[in-house]
Protein backbone atom coordinates (compact mmCIF):
# COMPACT_ATOMS: atom_id res chain seq x y z
CA UNK A 1 0.00 0.00 0.00
CA UNK A 2 1.39 3.48 -0.92
CA UNK A 3 1.96 5.21 2.29
CA UNK A 4 0.56 9.49 1.64
CA UNK A 5 2.09 11.90 3.58
CA UNK A 6 0.98 13.76 6.47
CA UNK A 7 1.24 17.68 7.72
CA UNK A 8 2.11 18.50 10.76
CA UNK A 9 2.70 21.76 12.30
CA UNK A 10 5.17 22.01 15.02
CA UNK A 11 4.47 25.19 17.14
CA UNK A 12 7.22 25.01 19.25
CA UNK A 13 9.83 25.87 15.94
CA UNK A 14 7.05 27.83 14.38
CA UNK A 15 7.70 24.96 10.96
CA UNK A 16 5.68 22.45 9.28
CA UNK A 17 6.79 18.71 8.66
CA UNK A 18 6.37 16.66 6.34
CA UNK A 19 5.84 12.64 7.92
CA UNK A 20 5.02 9.62 6.79
CA UNK A 21 4.21 6.27 8.57
CA UNK A 22 6.75 4.18 10.54
CA UNK A 23 5.87 1.54 7.96
CA UNK A 24 7.67 3.03 5.46
CA UNK A 25 11.21 2.35 6.87
CA UNK A 26 13.10 4.50 3.47
CA UNK A 27 10.57 7.17 3.45
CA UNK A 28 11.20 7.69 7.31
CA UNK A 29 14.71 7.73 7.66
CA UNK A 30 16.29 10.72 9.57
CA UNK A 31 17.99 12.08 6.34
CA UNK A 32 14.53 11.79 4.35
CA UNK A 33 12.90 13.82 7.32
CA UNK A 34 15.71 16.56 7.18
CA UNK A 35 15.43 17.00 4.03
CA UNK A 36 11.94 17.72 3.84
CA UNK A 37 12.19 19.99 6.87
CA UNK A 38 14.62 21.82 4.59
CA UNK A 39 12.58 22.32 1.79
CA UNK A 40 9.38 23.57 3.80
CA UNK A 41 10.87 25.56 6.15
CA UNK A 42 11.04 29.21 6.28
CA UNK A 43 13.57 30.13 9.05
CA UNK A 44 13.58 33.79 9.05
CA UNK A 45 9.91 33.92 9.73
CA UNK A 46 10.59 31.78 13.50
CA UNK A 47 11.34 34.64 15.67
CA UNK A 48 7.91 36.36 14.34
CA UNK A 49 5.49 37.00 16.98
CA UNK A 50 2.05 35.07 16.47
CA UNK A 51 -1.09 37.13 17.19
CA UNK A 52 -1.69 35.26 20.77
CA UNK A 53 1.60 36.87 21.43
CA UNK A 54 0.88 40.62 20.65
CA UNK A 55 -2.24 40.93 22.46
CA UNK A 56 -0.11 43.10 25.16
CA UNK A 57 0.92 45.71 22.64
CA UNK A 58 -0.81 48.85 22.12
CA UNK A 59 -1.89 49.52 18.21
CA UNK A 60 1.14 52.31 17.84
CA UNK A 61 3.59 49.13 18.71
CA UNK A 62 1.73 46.87 16.50
CA UNK A 63 1.95 49.02 13.36
CA UNK A 64 5.25 49.48 13.89
CA UNK A 65 6.31 45.46 13.52
CA UNK A 66 4.52 46.25 10.13
CA UNK A 67 6.75 45.58 7.46
CA UNK A 68 5.90 47.89 4.52
CA UNK A 69 7.39 45.97 2.06
CA UNK A 70 5.75 42.62 3.02
CA UNK A 71 2.65 44.18 3.51
CA UNK A 72 -0.79 43.48 0.91
CA UNK A 73 -0.82 45.17 -2.83
CA UNK A 74 -4.49 43.82 -2.88
CA UNK A 75 -6.91 43.07 0.52
CA UNK A 76 -10.20 41.48 0.04
CA UNK A 77 -12.64 41.45 3.04
CA UNK A 78 -15.99 39.07 3.21
CA UNK A 79 -17.67 41.44 5.75
CA UNK A 80 -19.68 39.08 7.60
CA UNK A 81 -21.22 38.87 10.78
CA UNK A 82 -23.57 41.94 11.23
CA UNK A 83 -26.81 40.20 11.78
CA UNK A 84 -25.67 38.08 14.45
CA UNK A 85 -24.31 40.93 16.13
CA UNK A 86 -27.50 42.73 16.04
CA UNK A 87 -29.32 39.73 17.40
CA UNK A 88 -27.19 39.21 20.00
CA UNK A 89 -27.81 42.59 21.51
CA UNK A 90 -31.32 41.99 20.75
CA UNK A 91 -31.04 44.59 18.21
CA UNK A 92 -32.85 44.70 14.73
CA UNK A 93 -30.47 42.73 11.99
CA UNK A 94 -30.03 46.74 10.03
CA UNK A 95 -28.28 47.77 13.35
CA UNK A 96 -25.73 45.21 12.75
CA UNK A 97 -25.18 46.55 9.01
CA UNK A 98 -24.89 50.16 10.33
CA UNK A 99 -22.25 49.57 13.17
CA UNK A 100 -20.21 47.58 10.35
CA UNK A 101 -19.76 50.53 8.47
CA UNK A 102 -17.63 51.86 11.08
CA UNK A 103 -15.52 48.78 10.94
CA UNK A 104 -15.50 49.66 7.18
CA UNK A 105 -14.38 53.61 7.76
CA UNK A 106 -11.87 52.45 9.90
CA UNK A 107 -10.58 49.44 7.09
CA UNK A 108 -10.22 52.64 4.57
CA UNK A 109 -8.27 55.03 6.73
CA UNK A 110 -6.18 52.03 7.91
CA UNK A 111 -5.00 50.43 4.28
CA UNK A 112 -4.57 54.77 3.03
CA UNK A 113 -1.89 55.34 5.85
CA UNK A 114 -0.15 52.19 5.15
CA UNK A 115 -0.46 52.68 1.53
CA UNK A 116 -2.18 49.45 0.52
CA UNK A 117 -3.30 50.12 -2.96
CA UNK A 118 -6.47 48.04 -3.67
CA UNK A 119 -9.33 47.12 -1.13
CA UNK A 120 -12.38 45.08 -2.06
CA UNK A 121 -15.05 43.97 0.27
CA UNK A 122 -18.04 42.33 -0.28
CA UNK A 123 -21.29 43.78 0.47
CA UNK A 124 -24.22 42.60 -1.08
CA UNK A 125 -24.25 38.86 -3.04
CA UNK A 126 -26.65 37.90 -5.49
CA UNK A 127 -27.78 35.11 -2.92
CA UNK A 128 -28.74 37.95 -0.63
CA UNK A 129 -31.43 38.90 -3.15
CA UNK A 130 -33.34 36.02 -1.72
CA UNK A 131 -33.44 38.01 2.08
CA UNK A 132 -36.48 39.33 3.58
CA UNK A 133 -37.43 42.18 1.38
CA UNK A 134 -37.43 44.80 4.59
CA UNK A 135 -33.74 43.67 5.17
CA UNK A 136 -32.99 44.45 1.25
CA UNK A 137 -34.38 47.85 1.58
CA UNK A 138 -32.64 48.38 4.34
CA UNK A 139 -29.50 47.84 3.03
CA UNK A 140 -29.72 49.30 -0.15
CA UNK A 141 -31.12 52.73 2.04
CA UNK A 142 -27.58 52.11 4.03
CA UNK A 143 -25.41 51.78 0.87
CA UNK A 144 -27.19 55.17 -0.21
CA UNK A 145 -26.52 56.95 3.32
CA UNK A 146 -23.04 55.94 3.21
CA UNK A 147 -22.44 57.56 -0.53
CA UNK A 148 -24.12 60.68 0.78
CA UNK A 149 -22.20 60.82 4.00
CA UNK A 150 -18.83 59.55 3.20
CA UNK A 151 -18.77 60.90 -0.34
CA UNK A 152 -16.55 63.82 0.65
CA UNK A 153 -14.58 61.97 3.41
CA UNK A 154 -13.37 59.19 0.16
CA UNK A 155 -12.51 62.21 -1.53
CA UNK A 156 -10.27 63.81 0.84
CA UNK A 157 -8.52 60.62 1.19
CA UNK A 158 -8.07 60.29 -2.52
CA UNK A 159 -10.09 56.85 -2.75
CA UNK A 160 -11.42 55.85 -6.16
CA UNK A 161 -14.68 54.12 -5.36
CA UNK A 162 -15.82 51.64 -8.13
CA UNK A 163 -18.42 48.53 -7.80
CA UNK A 164 -18.27 44.61 -9.28
CA UNK A 165 -20.82 42.78 -10.18
CA UNK A 166 -24.48 42.73 -11.84
CA UNK A 167 -25.19 46.04 -10.63
CA UNK A 168 -28.14 46.76 -12.98
CA UNK A 169 -30.27 45.04 -10.33
CA UNK A 170 -30.32 47.91 -7.82
CA UNK A 171 -33.06 49.63 -7.52
CA UNK A 172 -33.15 52.80 -9.55
CA UNK A 173 -31.99 55.09 -6.34
CA UNK A 174 -29.14 53.56 -5.25
CA UNK A 175 -27.35 52.88 -8.80
CA UNK A 176 -27.70 56.50 -9.22
CA UNK A 177 -26.02 57.05 -6.09
CA UNK A 178 -23.49 54.23 -7.43
CA UNK A 179 -22.92 55.99 -10.68
CA UNK A 180 -22.29 59.21 -9.29
CA UNK A 181 -19.78 58.10 -6.71
CA UNK A 182 -17.84 56.26 -9.21
CA UNK A 183 -18.04 59.57 -12.14
CA UNK A 184 -16.96 62.16 -8.59
CA UNK A 185 -13.78 59.58 -7.78
CA UNK A 186 -12.63 58.65 -11.17
CA UNK A 187 -9.37 60.49 -11.15
CA UNK A 188 -8.42 59.28 -7.26
CA UNK A 189 -5.69 56.49 -7.16
CA UNK A 190 -4.24 56.70 -3.70
CA UNK A 191 -6.83 53.78 -2.93
CA UNK A 192 -8.96 51.47 -5.16
CA UNK A 193 -12.31 50.46 -3.23
CA UNK A 194 -14.13 48.22 -4.91
CA UNK A 195 -17.35 47.10 -3.63
CA UNK A 196 -19.28 44.29 -5.15
CA UNK A 197 -22.59 44.53 -5.23
CA UNK A 198 -24.97 41.89 -6.60
CA UNK A 199 -21.68 40.00 -7.15
CA UNK A 200 -21.32 36.59 -7.67
CA UNK A 201 -18.06 34.69 -8.69
CA UNK A 202 -19.45 32.01 -10.86
CA UNK A 203 -21.47 34.58 -12.56
CA UNK A 204 -18.60 36.46 -13.02
CA UNK A 205 -16.86 33.88 -15.25
CA UNK A 206 -20.03 33.34 -16.81
CA UNK A 207 -19.76 36.82 -18.05
CA UNK A 208 -15.83 36.60 -19.00
CA UNK A 209 -16.96 33.65 -21.12
CA UNK A 210 -20.12 35.27 -22.72
CA UNK A 211 -17.45 38.15 -23.66
CA UNK A 212 -15.15 35.49 -25.12
CA UNK A 213 -18.32 33.83 -27.18
CA UNK A 214 -19.24 37.22 -28.54
CA UNK A 215 -15.26 37.88 -29.69
CA UNK A 216 -14.88 34.44 -30.95
CA UNK A 217 -18.23 35.05 -33.35
CA UNK A 218 -16.59 38.07 -34.04
CA UNK A 219 -13.49 36.67 -35.44
CA UNK A 220 -11.43 38.82 -33.41
CA UNK A 221 -10.03 35.57 -31.49
CA UNK A 222 -9.54 32.47 -32.30
CA UNK A 223 -11.07 30.02 -29.65
CA UNK A 224 -7.87 27.82 -30.07
CA UNK A 225 -6.00 30.72 -28.20
CA UNK A 226 -8.10 31.23 -25.54
CA UNK A 227 -5.96 31.22 -22.34
CA UNK A 228 -6.15 32.09 -18.40
CA UNK A 229 -5.22 35.76 -19.83
CA UNK A 230 -7.69 36.27 -22.03
CA UNK A 231 -10.07 35.27 -19.20
CA UNK A 232 -8.69 37.48 -16.88
CA UNK A 233 -8.80 40.38 -19.27
CA UNK A 234 -12.83 40.14 -19.23
CA UNK A 235 -13.11 39.65 -15.42
CA UNK A 236 -15.17 42.92 -13.56
CA UNK A 237 -11.58 43.34 -11.58
CA UNK A 238 -9.46 42.94 -15.27
CA UNK A 239 -7.08 46.23 -14.50
CA UNK A 240 -5.97 45.03 -10.65
CA UNK A 241 -4.03 42.57 -9.34
CA UNK A 242 -5.07 39.72 -7.88
CA UNK A 243 -5.66 39.87 -4.03
CA UNK A 244 -3.01 38.74 -1.49
CA UNK A 245 -4.81 38.56 1.37
CA UNK A 246 -8.65 37.47 1.96
CA UNK A 247 -9.68 38.09 5.19
CA UNK A 248 -13.31 36.86 6.50
CA UNK A 249 -14.91 37.15 9.79
CA UNK A 250 -17.13 36.05 12.23
CA UNK A 251 -15.88 32.42 12.62
CA UNK A 252 -16.85 31.03 8.99
CA UNK A 253 -14.51 29.38 6.94
CA UNK A 254 -15.23 29.12 3.41
CA UNK A 255 -14.80 31.82 0.11
CA UNK A 256 -18.97 32.11 -0.56
CA UNK A 257 -18.89 32.54 -4.13
CA UNK A 258 -16.31 35.81 -3.84
CA UNK A 259 -13.45 36.22 -6.35
CA UNK A 260 -13.11 32.64 -7.32
CA UNK A 261 -10.72 33.29 -10.29
CA UNK A 262 -8.77 35.55 -8.48
CA UNK A 263 -8.26 33.71 -4.96
CA UNK A 264 -6.11 30.88 -6.73
CA UNK A 265 -2.94 31.88 -4.99
CA UNK A 266 -4.17 34.05 -2.26
CA UNK A 267 -3.63 33.93 1.37
CA UNK A 268 -6.39 33.43 3.30
CA UNK A 269 -7.13 34.70 6.95
CA UNK A 270 -10.36 33.67 9.02
CA UNK A 271 -11.18 35.37 12.08
CA UNK A 272 -14.20 34.99 14.66
CA UNK A 273 -14.58 38.88 15.24
CA UNK A 274 -18.12 39.78 13.70
CA UNK A 275 -17.34 42.48 11.39
CA UNK A 276 -18.46 45.41 13.42
CA UNK A 277 -16.06 44.52 15.94
CA UNK A 278 -13.62 44.43 13.30
CA UNK A 279 -11.64 47.51 13.66
CA UNK A 280 -7.95 49.21 13.46
CA UNK A 281 -6.35 46.41 15.40
CA UNK A 282 -8.07 43.21 14.19
CA UNK A 283 -6.79 44.25 10.88
CA UNK A 284 -3.20 45.41 12.07
CA UNK A 285 -3.02 41.59 13.37
CA UNK A 286 -4.31 40.13 10.24
CA UNK A 287 -1.58 41.88 8.19
CA UNK A 288 1.18 40.92 10.93
CA UNK A 289 0.01 37.19 10.70
CA UNK A 290 0.05 38.10 6.67
CA UNK A 291 3.41 38.69 6.85
CA UNK A 292 4.47 35.54 8.55
CA UNK A 293 2.96 33.47 5.86
CA UNK A 294 5.39 32.00 3.00
CA UNK A 295 4.04 32.68 -0.37
CA UNK A 296 5.15 29.93 -3.10
CA UNK A 297 2.98 29.84 -5.65
CA UNK A 298 3.54 25.86 -6.32
CA UNK A 299 7.45 26.63 -6.10
CA UNK A 300 9.46 25.55 -2.88
CA UNK A 301 11.41 28.10 -1.12
CA UNK A 302 15.19 27.68 -2.55
CA UNK A 303 13.63 28.36 -5.77
CA UNK A 304 12.04 31.36 -4.45
CA UNK A 305 15.44 32.39 -2.42
CA UNK A 306 17.37 31.96 -5.87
Amino acid sequence: MRALPTLRFCKGFGKYRLTFPRTVSRLSSPAIRASCERIVTRPALMDIPTPSRLDHLSDTELTARLDPDLLPKHLAIIMDGNGRWAEARSLPRIAGHREGIKSVRDTISLCVELGIRVLTIYAFSQENWNRPTTEIDGLMGLLEHYLSTERNKLIEQGVRFRTIGRIDALPTSALQWVRAAEQETAHLDKLHLTVALSYGGRSEIVDAVRGLVREAQDGKIQVEDIDELHVQQHLYTHDLPDPDLLIRTSGETRISNFLLWQLAYTELYFTPTLWPDFRRRELLLALLEFQRRERRFGRVFSSLSS
